[in-house]
């Protein structure tokens, strides 16, 4: 089944006075191309939540935001008063003129003079945090199924209307073939002197040139591979993309070998729908 690679899923939960809050959402990409911010205390877990990604997601261009909120006033701000009077005094040597709110105000503002008292990150706290990440991501995966069965039936429709239209083509070959004669016959009428045996040669020649049947065939292979393979394989946004290009080599040679406008005109809508195909492939994952 078809997987869209757009997503997107939020979780939240509250551990000892903490909101934390985890939004995951991706775009399309040919690779996985992870954004991640994490706050400061749970930096630590910064890889194994990455990979804890990697592997779930496996593609697409994502974003996951991490905000952990306090919810419960308290003081993690500890200022260093060694340090800080210590900052004072030697600025009050280079500069022995300013007031004592100055060097404080300077003070403040130097390396070390202000900590946040952070304790540990425990066991139970890291463990909490996996569970919200495993929530908004499965939320996520939901969103993708869902995007993904709508993205599957337009799919469906746009090849189906690509066999429709080539279904469409026989009717026109006959017709085709004996204008092309014809056109070559009524050249020959304009010279003298020529070789009808190798005029006829070389009609036969073009004509042959001219046969369509091995695109319809390999063009009507190609769809219904298309429809077997996102039926039936999962993660299979490469190989439809692989697919809908040869798609696309069979309807261009059908094209050009043509020389009837009511074939071209089939082909010129196969061309609008193939695209439409191309487009929304490059969302599946």
């Amino acid at each position: 089944m078809v997987l869209s690679m757009t997503g997107f899923g939020r979780a939240e939960g509250v551990f000892e006075g903490k909101k934390l809050t985890i939004d995951i959402k991706s775009l399309n990409s040919k690779t996985f191309d992870l954004n991640i911010k994490v706050p400061i205390r749970y930096k630590e877990k910064e890889f194994d939540i990455r990979k804890l990604l990697n592997d779930k997601l496996l593609r697409g261009k994502v974003d996951c935001y991490i905000n952990c909120e306090n919810l419960e006033d308290s003081n993690d701000v500890n200022i260093n008063k060694e340090i800080v009077k210590s900052y004072m005094t030697q600025l009050g040597e280079i500069s022995p003129g300013a007031n004592a709110i100055d060097y404080l105000q300077m003070a403040v503002r130097m390396p070390e003079a202000i900590s946040n008292k952070t304790a540990d990150l425990s066991d139970e706290e890291w463990n909490f945090l996996l569970k919200i990440v495993n929530e908004a991501i499965s939320k996520f995966l939901e969103f993708r199924t869902t995007e993904g069965s709508i993205l599957q039936d337009e799919l469906c429709k746009n090849v189906k209307n690509i066999e429709a239209k080539l279904s469409q083509v026989p009717q026109y070959e006959e017709e085709r073939i004996t204008a092309v004669k014809e056109r070559y016959q009524n050249t020959l009428k304009e010279f003298e002197n020529v070789d009808e045996t190798r005029f006829y040669q070389e009609m036969a020649y073009y004509t042959e040139k001219l046969d369509i049947s091995e695109e319809k065939v390999r063009l009507a292979q190609h769809l219904k591979y298309y429809l077997d393979v996102m039926e039936n394989e999962d993660f299979n946004g490469k190989k439809l993309g692989f697919i809908s290009q040869e798609m696309g080599r069979e309807i261009n040679t059908l094209g050009s070998k043509a020389n009837h406008a009511a074939i071209q005109k089939l082909v010129v809508e196969m061309k609008d729908d193939l695209e439409k195909i191309k487009e929304q492939t490059l969302n599946v994952l």
